[in-house]
């Protein structure tokens, strides 16, 4: 490219960087808070749960206050719900490991 050439035009249906109607990006907590809250559900209980309430409330704030710059509110709720239903089953888990109700020893027989 020489100096004296204009730069070539943006395709037809794209717009160009930075100018409105460029898709927003989804907002990094929405997405951890989104995993988080999943992991919480699957397997880690408390230790992913609480962070998944915390980052997706942060998310959703985030989300508000850009005005559209922002995307993924959606993420930022469901890992937030994901979140409470997580540290729910860790508490009701726990509740019933302390009664005796529940038993991780792996043992089969019944008395």
């Amino acid at each position: 490219m020489s100096y004296g050439t204009p730069p070539p035009p943006p395709q037809y249906g794209s717009p160009a960087p930075g100018q409105p109607g460029q898709p927003a990006g989804n907002n990094k907590k929405a997405i951890w808070a989104l995993v988080l809250g999943i992991l919480g559900c699957v397997c880690c209980g408390f230790f992913a749960g609480i962070p998944a309430i915390i980052l997706g409330k942060m998310a959703q704030n985030e989300i508000d206050a850009s005005a559209g710059a922002q995307s993924g509110r959606g993420m930022a709720t469901a890992g937030f719900i994901l979140g409470i239903v997580a540290v729910v089953f860790g508490i009701i888990g726990l509740i019933l490991s302390l009664t005796g109700a529940l038993d991780f020893s792996g043992s089969t027989t019944t008395y």
